[in-house]
């Protein structure tokens, strides 16, 4: 009798073997046969359910940024305005081991999004929903009177952004010099401000 194989949970532990081999060893060292080995599979495997090593990793990251989206969702459920965007924030922050783990895929990514367009779009498509959400929760926070700066809010977002990027790269590069409570104390710091 032939063996039943769950082909979308076979696809999905390739996947996590993917993510654990570049959180682990960097993109570099992310090759098929590195991830095959990880998951306990043949290359073979590999290539049945993705045509080349860049899908591999393209779907490894997507993968990743829909688990951030729907813990974020239930997140700010119920919660608008700066309240939301604290919560935004906060959770793009790697404060723990789970968000520590996906900074350090997507940090993997960024020196290869350089090099390679599809990546790049993927990269850009991202940052540009998570750009739209940063401005629309200032907007909310703006319409409610909970801002008191008088600043354009796409400045606003943009500087958002660049200190969360920020914060996480140096916790990833200096966690000697940067504990996690230093990050969302600086990032509450800064929102405050606001």
């Amino acid at each position: 009798m032939p063996k039943i194989v769950d082909h979308d949970e076979r696809r999905r532990e390739v996947l996590s073997a993917a993510r654990r081999v570049i959180v682990r060893d960097g993109i570099d060292a992310a090759t098929t046969r590195a991830i095959a080995k990880e998951a306990g599979y043949s290359n073979g495997v590999l290539a049945h359910y993705f045509t080349d090593k860049d899908e591999i990793l393209l779907s490894a990251l997507s993968q990743s940024h829909e688990r951030i989206r729907d813990r974020l969702a239930r997140k700010v459920e119920g919660v608008s305005g700066l309240a939301a965007l604290r919560e935004l924030l906060l959770d793009n922050l790697p404060l723990d081991a789970e968000r520590t783990q996906e900074t350090r895929l997507e940090v993997s990514f960024w020196s290869r999004s350089l090099a390679s367009e599809r990546l790049a779009e993927v990269q850009r498509s991202e940052a540009a929903e998570l750009r739209a959400a940063v401005r629309d929760l200032l907007g909310q926070a703006s319409a409610a009177g909970e801002l008191t700066t008088g600043q354009n809010l796409d400045d606003v977002t943009e500087h958002l952004l660049a200190l969360v990027d920020g914060l996480s790269l140096h916790l990833l590069l200096y966690p000697d010099r940067l504990r996690r409570v230093d990050l969302e104390r600086l990032l509450l710091q800064h929102l405050d401000g606001l």
